[in-house]
């Protein structure tokens, strides 16, 4: 079994964790169906794996892009998030003015 660093490897998850402590535990275990389930489960970590790889690049691109936004209209972003703000504190005193919130 080979483990390539990955970004995965960097910032692991508890379930990947767990996982990874399941197939180092059965290691040496000889049964055909464990050893088809460790051949399951480092499959499903290998995608997991991709996946995790795919979306954080497309969400450091959007990040990018946002940032790029940001910086070549300036005045338009802070109006879009000045409106936002408004109206997202116009939802809220709706709601607790119906609700008699404190």
């Amino acid at each position: 079994m080979s483990n390539p660093t990955t970004t995965q490897d960097k910032h692991p998850t508890p379930g990947a964790d767990d996982a990874r402590a399941l197939l180092n535990a059965t290691a040496d275990a000889a049964g055909e169906k464990i050893q088809e389930a460790r051949q399951r489960l480092e499959s499903a970590l290998d995608q997991g794996r991709e996946l995790y790889g795919r979306a954080r690049g497309k969400v450091i691109a959007g990040a990018h892009n946002a940032d790029h936004a940001v910086r070549e209209h300036p005045y338009q972003a802070i109006g879009i998030g000045l409106g936002i703000g408004a109206l997202v504190g116009y939802l809220i005193a709706r709601r607790c003015h119906r609700n008699q919130c404190d």
